[in-house]
């Protein structure tokens, strides 16, 4: 099974195209986006890595590394890196782990043997800087990942980490943001003294800025 919200991600050390890769010492203080790949030369996911490594910079302003898996060798990568680039656009500029023992995807949950008994999924998992678990996406083959979607979730995280807030459906950055129902009206008047939005007396607004 996937890695249950708030867990510890497992620490690792594994190779990538970057040189020897310890997880938990590599990662430091940043978050890490961590998503896999069942094989190279996958036209989904050759689309995938362009795409990443062509918003890095986005990752970057949040304080996030990027950290890609893919079950072949560091040598057929290096090879990959090539399609990659010219399918992106971008040169591949973040680390991509080799796991052809599928030790990171045994540890991580992405072997899903009822869909496919030989390849890994494609997840994607959101660490914080305490190296805990705080998003996990599952694809099938057939659907290309949302990066809007990965950026959006990690700006909500972000926004609200030990604030007793929340985001509503379909929010982005910028937007107002929920109250949580475990906060009193008494609480909230002392927190937030201009007031909120009351929809329904659990569901308060407030704008972004006040979080």
């Amino acid at each position: 099974m996937s890695l249950p919200l708030g867990e510890t991600a497992p620490d690792f050390t594994a190779d990538s195209t970057e040189g020897p890769l310890q997880f938990h010492a590599w990662s430091g203080d940043q978050w890490v986006v961590f998503f896999s790949h069942p094989k190279d030369f996958t036209p989904v996911c050759t689309t995938e890595l362009g795409a990443f490594a062509r918003r890095k910079d986005e990752f970057a302003q949040r304080n996030t590394r990027l950290l890609g898996l893919s079950v072949d060798s560091v040598d057929d990568h290096a090879r990959w890196a090539q399609d990659i680039a010219d399918v992106g656009g971008t040169p591949l500029n973040y680390p991509l782990l080799a796991d052809p023992e599928r030790a990171v995807a045994k540890l991580y949950g992405m072997l899903h043997p009822k869909a496919d008994a030989k390849v890994t999924v494609r997840s994607v998992f959101i660490i914080d800087p305490q190296k805990k678990v705080r998003l996990t996406l599952t694809y099938p083959p057939s659907a290309g990942r949302n990066i809007d979607e990965i950026l959006r979730v990690l700006d909500s995280l972000q926004l609200t980490d030990g604030k007793q807030l929340t985001t509503p459906v379909d929010w982005r950055a910028g937007e107002d943001v929920i109250i949580a129902p475990s906060v009193s009206d008494e609480a909230a008047r002392a927190r937030y003294p201009d007031g909120w939005r009351a929809l329904k007396p659990y569901l308060r607004l407030i704008p972004a800025e006040q979080a």
